[in-house]
């Protein structure tokens, strides 16, 4: 598929395509040359594949392969999160360097690899929706794509009610390889206000997002209490020092 945004920025809809690309290349020398930024946002959408796969599973959600979720896609978003965990840091201190190393390899696996075919067999949820949301806030516009999603992994984790040890785990780790944890930290400054995030929980509830395919209904108040409780969190957490 591709995504589709308004000249502005704004999430337009989704374009489903008819056939996969043939092949993709990943030229290793090439990407360790890029900003490291690229590849700290690259991690911060490839985050979200298990905690929205594992949504998917639980409602037994069509995926975008119009089939449900099977054991094999769930297994290899789980692994996604298991290499992004393990080999994160060290993927992106190597493009700080501008070296290739076994650890950016396997980032580079996990993040165009794994995560595409365990969003598309695994199936998408909250975290991209209310990233989707977030483009119509005019000050977030400015965040990539993948750091808007890693803020909105947290969100939905945050609507799943999830302990706070993942919760902390997931803090830690987006801290950890230098994305964003906080709507300040997104481009915000303190320009977003109540009504924005309002405005931004409303649009990620548009029948063109994957908001249905969370295991229990989600609401515009529901929804905007966990983008401010994900940016109380984030906020917490830069008092801790790491």
């Amino acid at each position: 598929l591709s995504v589709l945004y308004t000249p502005e920025g704004v999430f337009e809809r989704y374009l489903h395509l008819r056939i996969n690309p043939a092949v993709v290349v990943a030229d290793l020398s090439v990407i360790a040359k890029a900003p490291a930024r690229l590849l700290s946002a690259g991690m911060g959408d490839a985050l979200s594949t298990c905690y929205e796969a594992e949504a998917c599973r639980q409602s037994n959600a069509v995926t975008d392969t119009g089939a449900h979720s099977t054991n094999g896609a769930l297994a290899l978003a789980r692994l996604c999160r298991e290499i992004l965990f393990r080999d994160g840091v060290q993927a992106l201190l190597a493009v700080e360097e501008g070296v290739v190393t076994p650890a950016l390899e396997n980032v580079v696996e996990a993040n165009l690899y794994l995560s595409c075919i365990g969003f598309e067999s695994g199936g998408l949820a909250a975290a991209h929706a209310l990233a989707n949301g977030l483009t119509h806030v005019p000050a977030l516009r400015r965040a990539m794509h993948g750091e808007s999603v890693a803020f909105c992994t947290v969100a939905q984790m945050i609507l799943e009610n999830r302990p706070m040890s993942e919760l902390r785990e997931v803090l830690c780790f987006c801290r950890s390889i230098r994305l964003p944890v906080t709507l300040d930290e997104l481009g915000a400054g303190e320009t977003c206000t109540d009504e924005e995030l309002r405005m931004a929980a409303k649009a990620s509830l548009d029948e063109n997002s994957y908001m249905e395919h969370m295991p229990f209904p989600v609401t515009e108040e529901s929804a905007f209490a966990a983008l401010k409780m994900a940016d109380r969190l984030g906020r917490e957490m830069n008092t801790i020092t790491p």
